[in-house]
């Protein structure tokens, strides 16, 4: 999620290169229709994944419901049981509760030769995403009997994309003597590159909520929840109405997409500005990154993660790198430079180490957010850029293959050890 990366030449199966061009939201909806990123489900990857994962079921069942429900009130109760149910399928599939393959279906040909298809691996993180998609197309296009306003359906898509993230499933136990983690990840995107595309953030989300880490310090909880790549959910704080009320509860907080390939970066400055790269809905948007209180705004915010620990730490097999690049325009200047050890006074935010997409924009959001709740000297957070996760060479059109399982595994496994470090080194 990094299209700083692409200025520089950094490619990669996910990176964002743009293969289309954002577009302006329409304020006009004669009627409901699907997203752009909903459109997308009737696809052949999308279906073979949902059947593989046996989460193919999910979407009519849930139509079901709603068909059930005879008032706005009965829709709302639906929709959160069914969101937060969806969730909980998708945390102990990942980790190793329930079937793992599909079961009962279709035998299908596998071109590799010799065999048959399987379910996917656990560890898959797209089941969960093309689910929720068929749910949010059902309550978008959804017309009951009894009516629904503008406003109504909003609010059932609300509940829905909260309960179905985990944003309402976040617990910790009470009691001292455990140290508290909380991790955000990201769903698939540049999906029109690439329908197969999963993302490792989301992996690591769904194979870590609510497990605990041994630490030299005693044992830690990671709590999770996964973020769309839309920047209007971020617009309408997202992020903040999610983390705010965790922040000052927590012991570390670190935010996770996918960035560069064969490398994870801890990303030492987050910046104010977004780039405008297309959205999973393929609209774009440039500017400051719009927050509340805008006047008291910096261009700039650092992690307080321990960086040093964590680069210095034997982690995985993927290097980890302290990232301290930025692009600025410098104070008085016209001009965007990159700037390899941070910004400069009075600089202007271009793009922070992470780039100028969602990736370090939630980031950004998540550190000011933390400073603004007068954090910054007692709370160890800030983002991590997993590699890129890419298939197995030759592979353009089967949706898995065991390099691409090895592959995400690797990176969920080394984040785990990475959370490890910075409990122990803050």
């Amino acid at each position: 999620m990094k299209s700083l990366s692409v200025r520089l030449g950094v490619l990669g199966l996910a990176l964002l290169t743009g293969f289309t061009t954002p577009t302006a939201a329409s304020a006009d909806q004669a009627a409901p229709s699907p997203t752009v990123e909903e459109q997308r489900l009737g696809r052949a990857a999308p279906q073979e994944i949902l059947r593989r994962s046996g989460f193919d079921t999910v979407a009519p069942e849930f139509a079901r419901a709603l068909e059930t429900a005879r008032s706005y009130g009965e829709a709302r109760r639906a929709v959160a049981r069914e969101g937060s149910r969806l969730w909980r399928r998708a945390v102990d599939r990942a980790q190793g509760r329930g079937p793992a393959e599909y079961e009962g279906r279709e035998a299908l040909p596998w071109k590799g030769g010799g065999g048959r298809r399987a379910g996917l691996s656990r560890d898959d993180d797209r089941p969960l995403y093309w689910a929720r998609l068929g749910m949010t197309r059902d309550v978008r296009t959804w017309e009951p009997e009894f009516g629904l306003t503008d406003g109504q359906r909003a609010a059932l898509l609300d509940e829905l994309e909260r309960t179905s993230r985990g944003q309402s499933a976040i617990r910790y136990p009470h009691g001292n003597g455990l140290k508290r983690i909380l991790l955000t990840g990201f769903d698939p995107f540049t999906l029109d590159r690439d329908i197969r595309i999963s993302n490792p953030s989301g992996a690591t989300a769904l194979a870590l909520d609510g497990t605990v880490i041994e630490t030299a310090d005693g044992p830690a909880r990671i709590e999770t929840t996964v973020f769309p790549v839309r920047w209007q959910d971020f617009t309408d704080g997202t992020v903040e109405r999610t983390l705010r009320p965790y922040l000052p509860k927590v012991d570390l907080f670190t935010t996770v997409s996918q960035g560069r390939v064969g490398r994870f970066d801890i990303e030492r400055t987050n910046g104010a500005w977004r780039g405008g790269f297309g959205d999973n809905d393929t609209i774009g948007r440039t500017g400051t990154v719009p927050v509340s209180d805008p006047a008291s705004q910096p261009q700039w915010t650092t992690t307080t993660l321990p960086h040093a620990a964590i680069v210095a730490a034997r982690t995985g097999r993927f290097p980890v790198y302290d990232n301290t690049s930025v692009t600025e325009i410098p104070a008085g200047g016209t001009e965007a430079v990159v700037r390899p050890d941070g910004p400069t006074p009075g600089s202007t935010a271009r793009a922070g180490g992470g780039g100028d997409y969602l990736s370090n924009e939630i980031a950004y959001r998540a550190t000011l957010l933390r400073d603004r709740l007068g954090l910054h000297g007692t709370l160890p957070g800030g983002h991590v850029h997993t590699p890129v996760l890419q298939f197995g060479a030759g592979n353009t059109t089967e949706v898995t293959d065991p390099e691409f399982v090895r592959n995400r595994l690797d990176i969920i496994a080394q984040v785990r050890t990475i959370l490890r470090v910075a409990a122990e080194g803050s």
